[in-house]
């Protein structure tokens, strides 16, 4: 294990309950904040969940669990991050509350603590450039669903010094993740691969190429993706993908990463895929299939 010994996970929702469940599976003290006991109490149920799903499929002791559960320590006091030695955040992705955030705890923890954002898309830099310690600033970057995703992007800005990146670089392998190194550069290394290829395929719908169920069997069958663009899109969140678009947009002011009408209007429409039922696939029944917004 490396220096890091406490962890200190701010946000409890799918990407926070999942980076809060393998650092403590990882053996690591962990205290989760939440802002609202609701959404700290679901964010614990989802982990609990997943991990008695995990003994009754026997790849977990009923010890090792409540061993793990032991490890994690729910709050909603952002006072008990003060003794953490790694902080990461998985808010809202908004980099005013990021920064404000990071403002906040850096008024609690130790001058040796690493702080690390999630963020998919946002600035290292920017969010750096905002708190007491810009040169122990770093992006640990995990992949939904956490405990299942084996990659985390570990980004380094130009203010990040050689101990810190390398600290949480030997962190993000503690957890038995594959970890890779970036730059700060908006969208890292996946999403700027990844959202163009996405937004292309919603260009080929749109431009009559062909159907979304035959474009996402191509994908899957001609290239071997576990799934086709437009399941990944509605799995991902087509509000969190529309998002991302603006964000890469507004930064390179490239063609290839703006929003086609389509997703705009999906998004502006509240149909934002599995989180809502319907995205480009209508879930109400068993079999998903092409939802009535894109027929």
């Amino acid at each position: 294990m490396s220096e890091i010994q406490r962890v200190g996970v701010v946000g409890c929702g799918l990407m926070g309950g999942g980076i809060a469940q393998v650092c403590a599976q990882a053996g690591y003290e962990t205290v989760v904040r939440e802002v609202d006991q609701a959404f700290l109490d679901r964010g614990m149920s989802g982990i609990q969940k997943n991990l008695d799903r995990a003994v009754s499929k026997g790849k977990l002791e009923e010890s090792e669990r409540d061993a793990i559960v032991g490890r994690l320590q729910p709050t909603l006091a952002l006072d008990d991050l003060a003794e953490c030695d790694l902080v990461l955040e998985a808010i809202i992705e908004n980099l005013d509350a990021k920064i404000e955030l990071f403002s906040a705890v850096g008024k609690l923890c130790k001058a040796t603590a690493i702080f690390a954002s999630n963020t998919s898309s946002l600035s290292i830099t920017e969010m750096a450039a905002g708190t007491d310690r810009a040169e122990r600033f770093v992006g640990l970057h995990f992949f939904s669903p956490v405990p299942v995703m084996p990659l985390v992007e570990v980004v380094r800005c130009g203010q990040t010094s050689e101990e810190a990146f390398k600290l949480a670089y030997a962190f993000a392998e503690s957890l038995g993740k594959s970890p890779i190194a970036c730059g700060d550069n908006t969208g890292f290394v996946v999403n700027r691969l990844l959202v163009p290829y996405m937004l292309d395929a919603i260009r080929a719908y749109e431009s009559g190429v062909a159907s979304i169920p035959d474009i996402d069997t191509g994908m899957r069958l001609g290239c071997g993706y576990p799934m086709g663009p437009f399941t990944l899109g509605d799995f991902v969140g087509l509000d969190t993908l529309y998002h991302i678009t603006d964000i890469m947009y507004n930064e390179y002011k490239e063609a290839r990463f703006a929003s086609p009408p389509l997703l705009r209007r999906m998004f502006l429409a509240g149909y934002h895929g599995r989180k809502t039922g319907k995205g480009f696939y209508d879930y109400s029944d068993d079999e998903p299939v092409v939802s009535d917004f894109v027929k």
